[in-house]
């Protein structure tokens, strides 16, 4: 994992407080109060020296199915997980959210911020998964605005006029790979990146129209 910088222009005043922190989540199913979290990846982004947005750590955990969790089929096929495969280190559920949760609530206090907030490739579905998970651990002090999103499939159709992942990447100029594809960390961090393009991107405009 990374080791975070302290950041020299805090991202306190860029997001009305609020610190993106891309997250990308792999299931079990699409029902996320029936169906498991088995893989979930946090990206944070922070300001450089140059007031661009880039990625500064990197997060990604397998997780273990929760008791009686329900496993379909297709959903396991599309992404390639076995559960039970007995190399996948996975770790409990809640263990895997303090894991991922402590490095963020850092980064959220380094730059001055009040809370994280997801960002997520059509994030509705990400934020259902962890809010689900934060209920059955019971997680009292979760760092993420609990509905509010920054969604990269509407941004992407209004800057590179794609929605789907791997051709908005490719439409920005970024290298795509399927076979790594769906893989929670890659994908998280391909959104990452674009995220971070736009943002930049929007910068420059509004430099030019000042």
């Amino acid at each position: 994992m990374d080791t975070p910088a302290i950041p020299l222009i805090p991202l306190d005043k860029r997001f009305r407080g609020f610190l993106p922190v891309v997250i990308d989540i792999e299931t079990a199913g699409f029902n996320p109060k029936k169906n498991a979290l088995l893989e979930i990846a946090a990206v944070i982004v922070e300001f450089n020296s140059n007031s661009e947005l880039e990625i500064t750590e990197r997060y990604t955990t397998h997780v273990i199915p929760f008791k009686n969790a329900e496993l379909d089929e297709a959903a396991l096929k599309f992404n390639g997980i076995d559960p039970h495969h007995p190399f996948r280190m996975a770790i409990d559920e809640k263990d895997a959210l303090h894991m991922l949760f402590k490095p963020i609530k850092e980064a959220v206090k380094r730059n001055n911020c009040t809370r994280a907030i997801l960002v997520g490739h059509n994030p509705a579905f990400d934020i259902s998964f962890l809010n689900a998970a934060i209920q059955r651990t019971q997680i009292k002090r979760s760092p993420f605005h609990p509905f509010s999103t920054f969604d990269t499939a509407t941004l992407g159709g209004l800057v590179y006029q794609q929605t789907v992942l791997a051709k908005m990447a490719q439409t920005a100029g970024l290298d795509w790979d399927n076979e790594k594809a769906h893989s929670a960390l890659y994908d998280a961090e391909k959104t990452a990146e674009l995220f971070c393009m736009i943002v930049n991107r929007w910068k420059q405009l509004e430099s030019i129209g000042s």
